[in-house]
Formats: C-alpha cells, structure tokens, sequence
C-alpha cells in the first residue's frame, strides 16, 4: 500500500474531524432544546420541515464522526473503504428523502443548494470508500474532503436554522425597542441564505 493513503499520515486531520463533528452535534442539541418551546407551539408544515432538516443536520454530523473514527481505526484498506462506501450510500438516502418528503410529495420550495452540497458530500465518501477499496492513492482525499464538505454544510445549515429563520408574524409581541420578539423558526426550506 502506497504510503499516501496510510490512515497514520491523515491521523491529525481526522482526529479534528471527528472531535468538531461531536462538539457540534452537542451544539445542535443544545440549541433545539432552546428552542424547543417556539417549535412545538407552532404546528405548521414550514416548522414540521425546519425539525427533519435538524433531524438530518445531526445525522450528517454523526456520519462525519463515525467516517473519522472508522479511518482512525487500525483495519485493512479493504475493509476500510467497504465501511465508508456503506455509510455514505446510506447517509445519501437523507437529501433524496428529504427532496421527496418536501419538494415531490408536498410541492414546497426547494434548498437546491442545501440538498446538492449535502448529496456531494456523500457522493464523495462513496467514491473515496471505493478508491479505498481499489487501493487508489487518492481515496483519503476524497473522504477528507468528504468529511469537510458534510460539516461545512451542516455548519451553514444549522446557523440558517436557528439563527436565519427568526421571522417575525404580524401580531406578534414586540419589545420595547420595537423590534420582534419572535424566537420561534417558522420559514420553509425554499428561502435558503447562505
């Protein structure tokens, strides 16, 4: 095996990997308990899709964590890449769901960024699994980057949100400054700010 792809030189970058994809996994639970109270009183169809894309923006989370362990433990190049080519056909599913569920099925706007980004991100971990497999020199670029392009993502997803989506309805409380009282996530995939 070519020493490029020998997981001990990339043991530092997955390393990272792994600890932020935690760290910010425990970060998403924090904030949705935060906000759990504005969610659940606001029974709508925008919030119902604002809660899968946090169910799906922790998912995407676990996998990088669960990629970086799998590099970081000592097994067979072979091995190695049929676990990461499983895990990111299986993660894959979650934007082709989530583009049925919500744009298919229920004809509401559609996070082209969000879903293409995202479903890149697992293509790659596919194909790294794969290059892994083929004993390819190249096949930890691609999971890296993999990784890097599935946290990226999950980072701007969750920030758009908790943070972006604070709208106003009218009617609502106002504070003594006269801006919106509003914490309550009620905007649809469809407006994505990135």
């Amino acid at each position: 095996m070519p020493i490029d792809i020998l997981p001990e030189n990339w043991r530092d970058l997955f390393v990272m990997i792994g600890t932020s994809a935690a760290s910010l996994v425990g970060l998403l639970f924090i904030v949705m308990s935060l906000y759990f109270n504005a969610i659940r009183q606001t029974p709508d169809y925008s919030v119902a899709a604002t809660v899968h894309a946090a169910r799906n923006n922790t998912y995407h989370l676990l996998t990088a964590m669960v990629t970086a362990a799998l590099v970081l433990v000592p097994q067979p190049s072979a091995v190695l890449g049929a676990e990461l080519a499983a895990l990111h056909l299986y993660g894959l599913r979650l934007p082709v769901l989530f583009t049925w569920k919500h744009f298919i099925a229920n004809h509401a706007g559609f996070p082209f960024s969000m879903i293409v980004t995202i479903g890149t991100g697992y293509s790659l971990g596919v194909l790294g699994g794969v290059a892994l497999m083929l004993h390819s020199a190249w096949s930890l670029y691609l999971v890296a980057a993999s990784c890097i392009v599935i946290l990226v993502r999950s980072v701007l997803t969750a920030w758009i949100l908790m943070f972006g989506r604070r709208e106003a309805k009218a009617g609502d409380a106002q504070s003594v400054d006269g801006r919106a009282n509003c914490v309550s996530s009620t905007a649809s995939p469809s407006s994505e700010r990135t």
